[in-house]
């Protein structure tokens, strides 16, 4: 396995070594986060920590972040009716961009029947003035709007969004489970009022992640009732090594952001190069600002499930698109609201790099699209 290529980060991330390290002594607390002798105050204590590193890493307060078992709970959790408490009415709909991760799709606790979907223009970024018409003199909505496409990689205007929400009563959710860790977030300057984030898209263990808020959360339902663990707001004893992984792992993230992002920038820019060097390549997203790791590109004919096999065998793991799918290679529910033509929608391959690929790994890569393009242009 040494010898393979890993491009499929998006998807999730090789643990950080701080983050195994934390997840070690982790293990040796035998402590219970609830009890209050010594050992249940020393997993407090990890608890604590990973909570404080997270909520610097969203420019949010501690006590207003939330574990939870990650960014599918996180995004039911965020999406209620009741978000803002029994003393003010429910929100009657929810408005939902049409690119969003299938666990926001899927609308949490509100009724199929409430969902809206707010479009997208052909670059792959919600469609503002569609939004202010969606959500200007109607029952007020809740808004659910990702920072950064797992697909695409492409950045979404949030704080317009924001401001468009807001101006009509409504309060607004962003799914940054895939932006965390790649580029700088931080929820005030965001204006978003809940944030979603998952451990193991930036290095971080599978199982954990987060919901955070601008303001106190005392008005949100919990999913799973029975304790009064994570402020009444998530019942169940803490995963203390996942959380000290996950905190780990964000704090690394966040002390190496900028060199990281130059990095996987100036990779990027050299993949897309030479997948661009067959003229007929289509790079989705190409004019919109991206997450620096993210290529999601397509050539006529290519079929995507017969790409991921032929990279797959020249020992370059890579993906179709978003990995929530139960391994199953199906079309892209983002490139159709793009509006992507089916031809191309059928061939679609993202390729994700992070911190420890290398220009030899993105050689590996160009030369395995070398042999399958040439294969393309014999049919």
């Amino acid at each position: 396995m040494n010898d393979r290529v890993y491009l499929d980060w998006n998807a999730t991330a090789p643990l950080r070594a701080e983050a195994r390290e934390a997840m070690a002594n982790a293990f040796d607390c035998v402590g219970n986060p609830s009890s209050v002798h010594f050992e249940g105050r020393a997993a407090r204590r990890i608890v604590e920590d990973a909570r404080q590193q997270v909520a610097t890493a969203l420019g949010a307060e501690a006590r207003n972040v939330i574990f939870t078992s990650g960014g599918t709970e996180s995004n039911a959790l965020a999406l209620q009716p009741a978000l803002l408490g029994a003393d003010t009415k429910p929100f009657d709909r929810l408005i939902v961009s049409a690119i969003e991760h299938v666990s926001v799709l899927a609308g949490g606790r509100f009724d199929r029947s409430a969902i809206e979907l707010a479009p997208v223009t052909p670059d792959g970024m919600i469609d503002l003035a569609a939004l202010r018409e969606l959500v200007a003199g109607k029952p007020r909505a809740l808004v659910s709007v990702m920072l950064a496409n797992n697909e695409t990689g492409v950045i979404q205007p949030v704080r317009e969004v924001t401001a468009i929400v807001h101006d009509a009563g409504g309060l607004l959710h962003v799914d940054a489970v895939q932006a965390l860790g790649k580029i700088a977030i931080d929820i005030r300057a965001l204006g978003a009022d809940i944030v979603s984030v998952s451990a193991h898209k930036l290095g971080g263990p599978k199982g954990i992640g987060a919901v955070a808020f601008s303001a106190d959360a005392a008005a949100l339902q919990p999913l799973l009732r029975g304790g009064g663990q994570e402020r009444n707001r998530r019942a169940g004893t803490e995963n203390v090594v996942g959380i000290a992984g996950f905190g780990a792992a964000v704090a690394a993230a966040l002390a190496s952001l900028e060199g990281e992002l130059e990095h996987l920038t100036r990779l990027r820019n050299r993949l897309e190069q030479g997948l661009s060097a067959r003229g007929d390549v289509t790079i989705f997203g190409r004019q919109a600002p991206r997450l620096p790791n993210t290529t999601l590109f397509a050539a006529p004919e290519m079929r995507a499930e017969t790409a991921v096999i032929a990279f797959d065998l020249d020992g370059v793991a890579v993906s179709s698109g978003s990995a929530c799918s139960s391994g199953k290679v199906t079309p892209s529910h983002v490139l159709k609201a793009m509006g992507v033509e089916r031809d191309l929608v059928q061939g679609a391959i993202r390729l994700s790099s992070g911190y420890s690929t290398t220009d030899a790994e993105i050689d590996r890569c160009l030369e395995a699209w070398r042999k399958l393009s040439s294969v393309l242009g014999k049919r």
